[in-house]
């Protein structure tokens, strides 16, 4: 009996940790698209919030990404950790105070190679004045988000 018992514990532990692990929080909207359609490539390339394409498309994570070029959705699929925003594609300073906030595509900054997405500009910009200890506070709040408001896979 006391075997059994260890076994559903067991058992229970690791499905708990399975979907623990598995939980997911992007920002898309009702069709699936993240960041509002831009192209998470040209954050990086020209610096910009570009509008990509509907016809130019990749799924990745069960989010679907619109590109501006070919190249870029090529670019994304050979490394799309790269290229996905942090923090969902929600806004980095919510995050960073333990919360989540739609976000402005235009209003972005590369931050060590990740891509963060802000509510708005004057936002974008009070996050920037402590750029360091916010990225580390969202850094730190996210997992617990995830956790909380995140969903499993169907």
């Amino acid at each position: 009996m006391k075997l059994l018992a260890l076994i559903f514990f067991t058992c229970g532990l690791a499905m708990g940790q399975t979907e623990k692990e598995t939980r997911r929080l992007i920002n898309l909207d009702r069709h699936g698209v993240a960041i509002q359609g831009y192209d998470p490539v040209a954050y990086f390339t020209v610096n910009q919030a570009t509008k990509g394409k509907e016809s130019i498309q990749f799924v990745h994570d069960k989010a679907i990404y619109y590109f501006a070029t070919e190249s870029h959705r090529e670019r994304f699929a050979r490394e799309p950790q790269k290229y996905i925003p942090q923090f969902g594609g929600y806004c980095a300073w919510a995050v960073s105070k333990n919360e989540l906030a739609k976000i402005d595509p235009k209003a972005f900054q590369i931050v060590d190679g990740k891509l963060l997405l802000q509510y708005n500009l004057s936002i974008r910009d009070r996050f920037s004045k402590d750029t360091p200890g916010n990225y580390k506070k969202a850094v730190e709040f996210w997992p617990g988000l995830v956790e909380k408001k995140g969903k499993l896979p169907e």
